[in-house]
């Protein structure tokens, strides 16, 4: 497995961009910046060869060097790797400083040096109340996290095939966290024999995941890898929070962005990853201030980070099972069995794609049939034909996305045409797209195949006629359901199971709710004092980002009424 070249480090030849770039992920403070940071933090001196800090550390700290040097170090094995090396005025950290994960790597000096040492809390005040450090910290922690992740420079070494729905499915979960892995494929890469044989496992146990170059595990859940990573470990869940955020999607990132900034102690959890359905989308061009589009992994990821620059904490892989609403904190039962308690809950859990109806669907989920198209799933059906069912903005995104690699795109819908369902824009480039083919009146009947998808037939529901493809790849992205089965018995809800707010809440609702004060609910409330329902699972919702994000945002407002009012 190749090892990643130290990435701080000037190569001989390198273009203007790549020098911006470095000298944005490396910049050195002024004498002015570096003098307020001594008025916060403990200067110190640092004798040859000493470790301030050990990559899985969690007691989390952030070093300025005054003089000498210190170098960042990988170890990976008996192979040790200088991930980069800092100067005087150049600081450590990434993202990870902000949030509540451990150390990536070892923080170590070949030299006596001279450092200035904060801890988290120093770090995380000092980002909100400098805006001139605050802006040349931030945009270098997100600039090094993005080189980590493109390097393959983590703790995380994933093995498996490509053809193995359970190898996309972490490498979809360690992507959309934003966390640096490296992988290697059973099918392409000729030294994993002994990767594997080092490890006492064999290719029956993959996909195999290696944490902290230590502990393996076999084919785990998320939850697993998540637990194996620390993800969690620094999250306090016992003491009551002002604001628990169910969901991170674009709705739940927003409000957690402003409660965050406002004050509140906050809380986001997510059953898997940061950005919901959004967050698989390949390309959103029709979101405020990006002409040029963002991916729905780039969105949230800076969403991510700009909540944690805040405070927020987020609690991955761990779903809630169910609302305790019979008093007050509420509370909310999660996967693991824990018990977390607020004072007031934003619920943005958003909602999912229909499953197909086809008995064998199940089979082929992974291996065939997706639920998101992003760069991963395009080199899967690269000079391919892939069909993508549903008639949404998600779906014309992904069908001119997959286009430009893929052999042919079949777009089935059971409808008559687009106009009603998709924006103008994505429409009219699904016209003018060559190797996109628009099937109105169509339906999936029929998935074939063994390990992975084979074939896919169809019937045209005007004529009846049935046709069968040699397709092997399907992307689903058709209706919507509300993840609100955890709710059952505490909130009132539509017939669709959305959750009704605010002015759609009849006296009806309201009685069988139990509603327990004189007042009507806010906006966004739902029929429970204190507890929001925003984005895609509230019933009327937009279902847009830009208006999920809008209810998150203003969701806020109404939570900081509520929390008067105790």
């Amino acid at each position: 497995m190749d090892i990643p070249t130290e990435f701080a480090a000037a190569p001989l030849l390198e273009s203007p961009e790549r020098a911006s770039r470095r000298d944005e992920m490396f910049p050195a403070l002024t004498k002015a910046q570096i003098a307020r940071l001594k008025g916060i933090g403990f200067v110190r001196q640092i004798e040859p060869g000493e470790v301030l800090a050990h990559a899985g550390d969690s007691k989390l700290r952030f070093f300025v060097v005054t003089a000498g040097q210190l170098e960042v170090v990988r170890r990976q094995g008996e192979t040790t790797q200088i991930v980069a090396v800092l100067g005087p005025g150049m600081f450590t950290g990434e993202v990870n400083l902000l949030g509540s994960r451990r150390l990536l790597n070892e923080i170590r000096t070949s030299k006596a040096s001279g450092v200035i040492e904060l801890d988290r809390d120093q770090l995380l005040s000092l980002v909100q109340t400098d805006s001139d450090l605050s802006d040349v910290f931030m945009r270098a922690f997100v600039l090094r996290r993005v080189e980590l992740i493109q390097q393959g420079i983590g703790d995380v070494v994933l093995i498996g095939s490509s053809h193995c729905s359970d190898t996309l499915r972490i490498k979809e979960f360690l992507t959309r966290n934003s966390h640096p892995y490296s992988s290697v494929d059973l099918d392409k890469d000729p030294g994993v024999q002994h990767l594997l044989d080092s490890f006492g496992v064999s290719e029956d146990d993959v996909p195999v995941v290696i944490c902290r170059d230590t502990v393996v595990l076999r084919n785990p859940t998320n939850q697993q890898v998540a637990e194996c990573l620390g993800f969690n470990d620094l999250i306090e869940q016992v003491h009551v929070r002002d604001l628990i955020i169910v969901g991170a999607g674009p709705a739940g990132l927003a409000a957690a962005v402003y409660g965050a900034s406002e004050g509140l102690d906050v809380l986001i959890l997510d059953a898997d990853s940061p950005g919901g359905q959004a967050g698989s989308s390949s390309k959103i061009e029709n979101y405020l201030g990006f002409p040029t589009g963002i991916s729905g992994q780039e969105l949230s990821s800076r969403a991510y980070a700009q909540a944690q620059k805040f405070g927020a904490q987020l609690l991955i892989a761990q779903g809630a099972t169910r609302l305790e609403c019979d008093g007050t904190p509420y509370a909310i039962r999660l996967e693991s069995g824990a018990r977390l308690r607020s004072k007031s809950i934003i619920i943005a859990t958003g909602a999912q794609y229909r499953r197909l109806g086809v008995e064998n669907l199940s089979q082929f989920e992974g291996s065939g049939v997706y639920y998101g198209a992003t760069f991963m799933e395009s080199q899967l059906c690269r000079n391919k034909e892939v069909v993508i069912v549903g008639g949404g903005n998600s779906a014309g995104q992904a069908a001119v996305f997959l286009s430009q690699t893929s052999k042919r795109v079949q777009i089935l819908i059971r409808s008559e045409g687009l106009t009603e369902s998709m924006s103008r824009y994505l429409i009219r480039r699904i016209e003018q797209s060559p190797n996109i083919e628009l099937r109105p009146h169509t339906e999936i009947v029929g998935l074939d195949g063994g390990s992975h998808l084979e074939s896919v037939s169809w019937r045209n529901n005007e004529t009846g006629k049935i046709e069968t493809k040699p397709i092997m790849h399907v992307f689903v992205m058709a209706g919507a359901v509300p993840n609100t089965g955890w709710l059952e018995g505490c909130l009132v809800r539509d017939e669709n199971s959305f959750i009704k707010t605010g002015s759609d809440l009849s006296d009806e609702d309201l009685v069988s709710g139990q509603w327990p004060l004189a007042r009507r609910p806010h906006l966004l409330e739902t029929s429970l004092p204190g507890i929001f329902a925003v984005g895609d699972v509230r019933s009327g919702s937009t279902k847009r980002v830009a208006a999920a994000v809008g209810e998150g945002s203003i969701a806020i407002a109404f939570v900081h009424q509520t929390l008067q009012a105790i």
